[in-house]
């Protein structure tokens, strides 16, 4: 007789010391930041509804979360604290905010976290936004200040440091769409944008520099997006593929060659560029392709990972710095975690030194310009009580954490079509989660 064909019901198993965590940004949760460009920008240019206000009002609720977080047996943390709160004038620190985030990454040490701490998240002192923020080479100067007061304060409470979020995003975001939807840090035309690349590039170097005294691994977050061409056989699909791979990804990673001591990836986008009857190719939007997506349009594809941790691949560590979905419906998000760390341990099995994921985000949070409906969070918020309420997903998401790998009841939910919260609350319900 033909043997029975075999099928592997055992632990998907990650390596040993692997990082399993979840992300947030200070702006986006803390609430009241009141001294940035975000603050002022959103005054001016979003309804009440779409402004940030007080967040999640994790300034004063850190302690809850980490012990939610905790209790998910998460063993690290992304952070990022806020530059405006620190030095809310030129030159001038206060030292009470520095004093309320030492305590804030303190709370994560005694709960056993490893601590990845972001220097950088999209926001800038207003005093910095009014002299050109990042388009002003000065910024660069200002920013290595900033990192020389509240590094030495912080270090020894930080094992990893992300310099900078998203740099190419917030490039993008602030000059390539329209004016209707940019974000704050545009004050000129492309020679701007090219000033403000750059200046990215050197503050990257500069402060990594710096930082290397402290013998604590240094490295960006920044956003890798899956490119892909419509036709196969099309060479000029296939070129614009290359090129976009090139900017968008490897560019930034160019001219900071020999700064990095891990590579952080952020990890939402998949795009296909087709050509029809016009010259260039044009992006595909997923939508149109009845492609699934998340709350707000971004495909999910969780294929791309694999794509993009096999391309960044150089010998450094990789740490997943950011991935998630925005949906209200759950049962997508267990889904999503447990397709998308399937496609991270085959990246691992194929080679790919990863070490770590964070999933964004371990709360509901501010969505900068699109106010609170997309919903990140493992944990749901409700905005109006800042009541924190334990979504299915996040069981999953510990249960994955505290075997340090995806076990097969897991895999199973992905092929339910209906209900997964009911099949996940009945696994907690029996004990199995």
């Amino acid at each position: 007789m033909p043997a029975k064909p075999s099928h592997d019901h055992e632990l998907l198993k990650f390596p040993g010391n692997f990082l399993w965590g979840t992300a947030t940004s200070a702006h986006q949760v803390e609430g009241n930041n009141k001294l940035n460009d975000w603050w002022a920008w959103e005054q001016d240019h979003y309804p009440a509804e779409k402004q940030s206000r007080q967040a999640a009002d994790q300034y004063n609720l850190y302690e809850k979360d980490f012990d939610i977080a905790k209790s998910l047996a998460q063993n690290s943390h992304r952070l990022s604290i806020e530059w405006s709160r620190i030095e809310p004038q030129e030159g001038v620190f206060n030292q009470a905010e520095i004093e309320h985030y030492k305590k804030v990454l303190k709370a994560l040490k005694t709960r056993g976290f490893t601590v990845m701490l972001t220097l950088w998240h999209f926001t800038l002192p207003l005093w910095v936004a009014d002299m050109g923020g990042w388009e002003n080479s000065k910024t660069v100067e200002y920013f290595e200040k900033f990192v020389q007061k509240i590094a030495p304060e912080l270090a020894e409470y930080v094992d990893f440091w992300v310099v900078l979020n998203e740099p190419g995003v917030y490039v993008y975001q602030a000059y390539q769409i329209s004016k209707e939807q940019r974000w704050p840090g545009s004050h000129g035309n492309f020679l701007g944008q090219l000033n403000t690349f750059l200046n990215f590039a050197l503050a990257h170097r500069r402060v990594y520099k710096y930082l290397k005294g402290f013998n604590k691994p240094i490295g960006i977050a920044q956003n890798i997006q899956s490119y892909e061409a419509y036709h196969k056989h099309s060479l000029r699909e296939m070129l614009t593929v290359m090129i976009s791979d090139g900017i968008s990804n490897h560019l930034f990673y160019f001219l900071t060659k020999g700064y990095h001591d891990f590579i952080g990836i952020n990890y939402y986008f998949h795009w296909r560029y087709r050509v029809e009857n016009q010259i260039l190719p044009e992006l595909v939007e997923a939508k149109d392709d009845k492609k699934d997506v998340s709350d707000l349009g971004w495909e999910v594809y969780p294929e791309g990972i694999f794509d993009v941790l096999t391309d960044m691949s150089d010998g450094l560590p990789i740490y997943i710095t950011e991935c998630g979905i925005a949906s209200t419906n759950d049962d997508r998000r267990t889904r999503f975690l447990i397709h998308y760390l399937q496609e991270v341990y085959q990246a691992i099995h194929a080679g790919v030194n990863i070490k770590g994921f964070f999933y964004w985000s371990l709360i509901d949070n501010y969505e900068w310009g699109r106010g609170f409906d997309a919903r990140f969070g493992l944990v749901e918020v409700d905005f109006k009580t800042q009541a924190r309420i334990l979504r299915p997903s996040a069981e999953v998401y510990g249960e994955i954490a505290q075997h340090n790998g995806i076990p097969h009841k897991l895999l199973k939910l992905l092929g339910h079509t209906l209900d997964v919260k009911y099949e996940v609350n009945q696994m907690i319900k029996e004990g199995q989660i």
